[in-house]
């Protein structure tokens, strides 16, 4: 065992021949250099013993207070010495694992493909919105035309294929001057259209609704809009909630259908009669507009006016089921819950190994087990490791973190979303099951 004096001073290490089954080992090692999900690990086994030695460094730094007591035998013995280097030939065995290593290899770069695949997609939906919303009133034929090619995209996703991944989309992929808050209502209630036995045609109009659903906001002035509840006076407040009867106004000068109409009109409404404008209850209200209402409110407690006020998307789904159910069809936010999981994306977690992360992707089928980035300080951000739970049991989410809780250098990598929003994955070509 040495203790390094240069480069990471205090730092312990051990030789190959010391390593044991139960150290914490921390490798100096870019993660496509070895076939282990993460740099920092507790050794587990006999085969991962033979996989550290194999990469034949000179020494291996490990966590004392983080590894089990060392067992008490004699320091390495020739025939231990002799061992490990039997274990380092090139055995048919070692040979199967290196083609495992690489076809890893080559699915985590798949992934990292995909993203950018739906990272281009999600630019190309935000210039749909941007354009709908500036061109609504001067050119609606081709504005509605345009939007069916979205709303299209959306059905064909969530309504006809077998699964679709849900995923937080990046800065890079659109910065703040987006119309997300449109496209995450009308995702993440397209996302559950189909469990709440929506037809196609219903979806199809309902994803009209909701991309619309704050249209009339637009004949509001911005310093009334842009203001949080809490700063504005109740004359602003009252002024605000016109946006739905203007959006109404609007959507039957464009010709929208009735179903995207009612969606339109009731996406304040809730199912206990407290929402505007009318005070409708649940079974007064459409199917479509009942999911938009319940995915309005959420993304609203996540993307507040006000951001210092946002709630993880964790904390937002806590406080809805346990404060204010009442307000959504039961079966709905139920759904919404099992759908984004536990911890859904763009939520900061630790994982078993004490390691922080930030969870990428869903897919709504199998949520539990969601796909996340993970901090490494020995790996490049750009390079940063991705690991999908669904097939890596050995690690379990402990729990949510918020944000501000992380120390800047963790927060910089994993770079918590101010705004989350989300974009949707339903090309066959996603591995289900994935790696690593």
């Amino acid at each position: 065992m040495t203790t390094s004096a240069a480069g990471n001073a205090g730092a312990t290490y051990l030789s190959a021949e010391q390593l044991y089954i139960g150290a914490f080992v921390m490798l100096d090692l870019p993660w496509f250099k070895h076939s282990f999900t993460l740099n920092n690990f507790k050794v587990r086994n006999e085969e991962q013993l033979r996989e550290l030695r194999s990469l034949k460094l000179a020494q291996y730094q490990y966590g004392p207070l983080r590894s089990d007591p060392r067992p008490a035998t004699a320091p390495a013995t020739p025939d231990l010495v002799q061992a490990t280097a039997q274990a380092e030939q090139a055995t048919p065995e070692q040979t199967a694992e290196a083609v495992v290593r690489q076809q890893r290899q080559a699915l985590i770069l798949q992934r990292r493909e995909n993203v950018e695949r739906v990272e281009k997609a999600f630019a190309k939906a935000t210039t749909i919105v941007k354009n709908m919303n500036k061109n609504i009133f001067s050119r609606p034929k081709e504005t509605l035309e345009e939007m069916g090619t979205l709303v299209g995209e959306l059905v064909e996703a969530f309504l006809q294929s077998p699964e679709a991944t849900l995923h937080v989309m990046g800065e890079k992929a659109g910065g703040e001057d987006v119309y997300f808050h449109c496209l995450n209502v009308a995702i993440l209630a397209m996302m559950l259209a189909k469990d709440m036995g929506l037809s196609p045609e219903q979806a199809r109009n309902m994803c009209m609704g909701a991309l619309l659903h704050d249209i009339g906001l637009s004949e509001i002035p911005d310093r009334v809009v842009k203001k949080s509840s809490a700063e504005a006076t109740r004359a602003e407040r009252n002024f605000s909630a016109t946006h739905v009867q203007l959006g109404v106004a609007i959507g039957k000068k464009v010709g929208l259908p009735a179903q995207a109409l009612e969606v339109l009109a009731q996406h304040h409404e809730f199912a206990d009669g407290s929402g505007y404008p009318r005070g409708l209850k649940l079974q007064d209200m459409s199917q479509g507009a009942r999911l938009v209402s319940l995915i309005n409110y959420y993304d609203n407690l996540c993307n507040p006016t006000d951001i210092s006020k946002a709630l993880t998307p964790h904390e937002a789904l806590s406080y809805m089921f346990a404060q204010c159910r009442a307000k959504f069809e039961p079966r709905a936010l139920q759904l919404l819950i099992r759908s984004l999981g536990v911890h859904p994306p763009g939520s900061i977690v630790q994982l078993s190994d004490e390691t922080f992360a930030v969870v990428t992707s869903v897919n709504p089928k199998k949520p539990l087990r969601p796909w996340v980035m993970v901090y490494d300080e020995a790996t490049p951000k750009d390079e940063a490791i991705l690991v999908n739970l669904e097939e890596n049991t050995a690690l379990q989410i402990l729990k949510s973190i918020r944000p501000s809780l992380l120390s800047p250098k963790v927060a910089a990598y994993l770079n918590p979303r101010k705004r989350v929003t989300y974009f949707f994955d339903g090309s066959s070509a996603t591995p289900a099951g994935g790696a690593p």
